[in-house]
This record gives C-alpha cells, structure tokens and sequence, in this order.
C-alpha cells in the first residue's frame, strides 16, 4: 500500500453522469475527491459506511436525511451510515473531498 498519492495520476471513475471520483484508501478509511459538473446529479442513497467530507471548491445543494443546504468552499458534513443523501450541482464546477469509514468495496 502506497504512503503518498498524487491525485492527477489516480485513475477517474464515473460515479453518476458528471460526477467523477479518484479514490484512495488504506485498511479502514478511504479518501474520494469528487469531481461534480455543472447540473450533475449524485441520486439519493445510502450505504452503511460513515461518510464525512469537505467543499473543496464550487458549491452544490446537499441533501442529508430531508434537509437540504446550500454548500460552499470550507463547508463540511458529516453523514451517519444508512442516512440517504443526495447532491445536485449548482452552475459550476465543484471539488468535494469525501471520506469513508470503512472503505467502500464498489470504490475500490
């Protein structure tokens, strides 16, 4: 398992039209940075794993449990497993950093 990882050169994966992810991880906790285009949708949803995570750039509405915020750059959450979610992006483009507990085997 590797110690340093450079972002560029991690291989991209489409998560949901417009919306892509570079993941990395070790035995129990992943790193995702989430590439979300203008418009994009993430479909409501959820997983077991604890899900944390951090505007990295841009904005987007992010819909956790029924409540709905405007998220912008320094904005954080923090969502429980088997919580749904969702996210819509807004006019631009938006950077998220998200981080799972444990990692997520479909993002592997």
């Amino acid at each position: 398992m590797p110690y340093f990882y450079y972002p560029s050169e991690v291989k991209r994966r489409e998560m949901a039209p417009g919306v892509n992810l570079r993941t990395m991880w070790g035995d129990k906790i992943m790193m995702s940075l989430v590439e979300i285009a203008p418009g994009a949708v993430v479909p409501s949803h959820t997983h077991p794993h604890e899900q944390a995570g951090m505007v990295v750039q841009g904005e987007f509405e992010f819909t956790i449990g029924g409540e709905t915020k405007m998220l912008r750059q320094g904005d954080a959450y923090v969502i429980p497993g088997g919580v749904e979610h969702g996210v819509v992006g807004s006019s631009g483009w938006s950077l998220a950093l998200d981080i799972f507990s444990p990692p997520r085997e479909d993002y592997k």
